[in-house]
């Protein structure tokens, strides 16, 4: 990179990494789901602040012993928390935990459903820890010794009612969601999660019944397994380095993931110059479709156009799914970085330049924003500016979890190397039936 491209690139993870070590709640560790509106715990955001922890630590944002006492108070509440078929008591049932929690208390929000694949996005960020505190020390031990009990804690097995396929979820008033993971998503993570369970595994057939629904397509002149949303091409790879390991339907495909994923996210950039929505500013300067914030719900005459819009939606742009309102995420990017940084590095200065007085704060790049809608109308999140559109006016902590992490994938591969040691991520991925590269001499015992 030049000098102006590092310094920003600098800049940029620096102000989100201080998102995760400025909002997390002081006493319970969790992670707030968007910042500055009030706001539930995420549990998905608080795995990506566990992640972004030991990174702060190797870009000298906080020392070692700060971020080990942060994690340790984190996963020591988590671990704590009652657990059991009581709505109102519990923060989730064998070892799952509910979506979204109360901040102080760490008990269920409202009605929200227990999900597996937040529960996932927690544990990778458990697990890193687990092998990044390696020290002989009362709180590095400590660390290591509850990210275990939590992870052997989860059932699998009581979560795939349909098995060999995993579900959403389950609540207590309905019992199980009537859906299952399966197909290329984000839910990559919780099917090598149960996989390797030393506890409670699910069946080697389960990653057969998941990679059963993927659809091998082409894309902008790019054959691919489709999903839309770049989230979903991001968020197995912020822990687990797929590149050069291969699952059977990869071998016959010959490509990685991580291929995949580079591929997706050069078609959306191509997507976005042939524009076939005419949406304002679309190009090599503004592209990027994800899951964020968006101005409004509603059809509105734009640019001679009727628009259908928005609040919070998984945008996408794939082959026969087009989700698009010409609201764009920083996030879709920034936290793609690893696979295509020729591309993504020019894309982030250019918003920076583009809308940063907007767009750029206090923790980098806010949420998300939408050039085409100028309505002086009101919006759920953000502001309309004159002349510009609509930009958030929020954070949101899984968006801004993957571009602290991927960043310093990118850079140094941290997280990558530090669970390629990790007897449970092994033993997922081999059960899975991955094959080649770094995993090939990986030992998947303690």
């Amino acid at each position: 990179m030049s000098a102006n491209e590092t310094a920003f690139i600098d800049s940029l993870q620096h102000h989100t990494f201080r998102f995760f070590w400025e909002q997390c709640d002081p006493v319970t560790g969790l992670a707030p789901d968007r910042v500055p509106s009030p706001s539930f715990a995420s549990m998905a955001a608080t795995g990506f602040a566990l992640t972004a922890y030991p990174v702060g630590v190797e870009r000298g944002e906080v020392t070692r012993e700060q971020a080990a006492r942060r994690v340790l108070k984190t996963l020591r509440f988590l671990y704590q928390l009652p657990q059991g078929d009581d709505p109102r008591h519990s923060a989730g049932v064998n070892g799952f935990y509910y979506h979204f929690v109360d901040m102080q208390t760490g008990l269920r929000f409202r009605d929200v459903e227990l999900s597996t694949v937040d529960t996932a996005l927690l544990l990778g960020g458990a697990l890193f820890c687990q092998s990044y505190f390696d020290r002989t020390t009362a709180v590095e031990d400590s660390i290591r010794t509850i990210a275990e009990q939590m992870y052997r804690r989860v059932d699998w097995q009581w979560a795939s009612p349909r098995a060999p396929l995993i579900g959403h979820g389950w609540s207590p008033e309905n019992g199980h969601l009537p859906y299952d993971w399966g197909g290329y998503n984000e839910a990559m993570l919780v099917y090598l999660m149960a996989l390797a369970s030393p506890t409670h595994p699910v069946e080697p057939e389960s990653w057969d019944a998941w990679t059963a629904g993927y659809r091998w397509t082409e894309f902008q002149g790019r054959e691919q397994i489709a999903f839309g949303p770049l989230f979903g091409h991001q968020y197995t790879h912020v822990w687990i380095d797929l590149n050069g390991i291969r699952d059977q339907f990869c071998r016959e495909h010959d490509l990685d993931y991580f291929e995949n994923s580079r591929r997706a996210l050069l078609s959306q950039r191509d997507y976005a110059r042939t524009n076939p929505g005419a949406w304002r500013g679309y190009g090599d300067r503004l592209w990027g479709l994800t899951a964020c914030d968006g101005p409004v719900h509603g059809t509105f005459e734009i640019d001679g156009r009727q628009r259908e819009f928005r609040t919070y939606w998984a945008r996408g742009a794939a082959s026969g799914a087009i989700h698009d309102d010409g609201t764009i995420s920083p996030t879709a990017a920034a936290g793609s970085l690893p696979f295509a940084p020729e591309a993504v590095v020019p894309l982030l200065l250019a918003l920076h330049e583009d809308h940063g007085e907007y767009l750029y704060g206090e923790y980098g790049f806010l949420d998300a924003l939408n050039p085409t809608f100028t309505l002086d109308v009101p919006v759920q999140h953000g502001r309309v500016v004159p002349d510009h559109g609509w930009y958030d006016t929020d954070y949101l902590g899984i968006d801004q979890g993957p571009i602290v992490a991927m960043i310093e994938n990118w850079r140094t591969g941290l997280i990558w190397k530090t669970l390629r040691t990790n007897p449970h991520i092994v033993r997922g991925l081999k059960r899975a039936g991955f094959q080649g590269g770094w995993l090939d001499s990986a030992v998947d015992q303690p």
